[in-house]
């Protein structure tokens, strides 16, 4: 189904408040103010899921909303992959239902999110606990490029990596033993970009 494709693109960025600004100074509309989320990645045992590179993940933030999403496709300029997601009503009951289904939390992850609509593009800007981010997610790759020009982003720095992915390299890196991708883990820590092999887009 089309609109079970999510296509878009990521950043690393430094200044987070300026594209704030930026994107009202261009009339966006906020879409869902900053909101705290703590998102549940689940697997087999086996740990199938992560090595065909899907996802079902179960998110909390002002709504419950259990998402899968298969493999990006191969050659893309930006992530393009099958995007299944829907609200529901009890994310400890949707806990269950999973755990119950024989899958297991395999980490816990959080972040503030702040949403604008730009135009035909979705606009996300993100604080991770390693840093913040902007996610850009359109209706196809053409009009991702061309919001990340009007937001003065580079596109050559863009980052293929999940958030997940960037976690898992910056643990490798440092050589850090972090359970979850949670602030309180990362309190004390100070996380530049090149320990996730990353420059700023910006």
């Amino acid at each position: 189904m089309e609109n079970e494709i999510e296509i878009e693109a990521k950043f690393y960025i430094k200044e987070f408040s300026f594209f704030e600004k930026r994107l009202q100074s261009l009339g966006s509309v906020c879409k869902q103010p900053r909101v705290h989320e703590i998102n549940l990645r689940f697997d087999h045992v086996d740990r199938s899921l992560t090595n065909e590179h899907r996802v079902l993940r179960l998110r909390q933030d002002n709504r419950a909303i259990l998402t899968y999403k298969g493999p990006s496709n191969p050659g893309e300029n930006v992530s393009v992959r099958q995007e299944i997601e829907f609200e529901v009503s009890n994310f400890q009951a949707a806990r269950h239902f999973l755990e119950a289904l024989g899958y297991e939390v395999t980490i816990m992850y959080e972040k503030y999110r702040t949403v604008y609509q730009m135009d035909v593009v979705e606009v996300a800007l993100d604080e991770m606990p390693y840093g913040t981010f902007i996610e850009i997610e359109g209706p196809d790759p053409a009009s991702i490029q061309v919001a990340a020009a009007v937001l003065r982003l580079n596109w050559n720095l863009r980052c293929s990596d999940s958030y997940l992915g960037l976690f898992n390299k910056l643990c490798q890196n440092r050589n850090l033993k972090l359970e979850n991708l949670s602030f309180q883990e990362f309190n004390d820590l100070s996380i530049q970009p090149e320990d996730m092999e990353l420059k700023p887009a910006d």
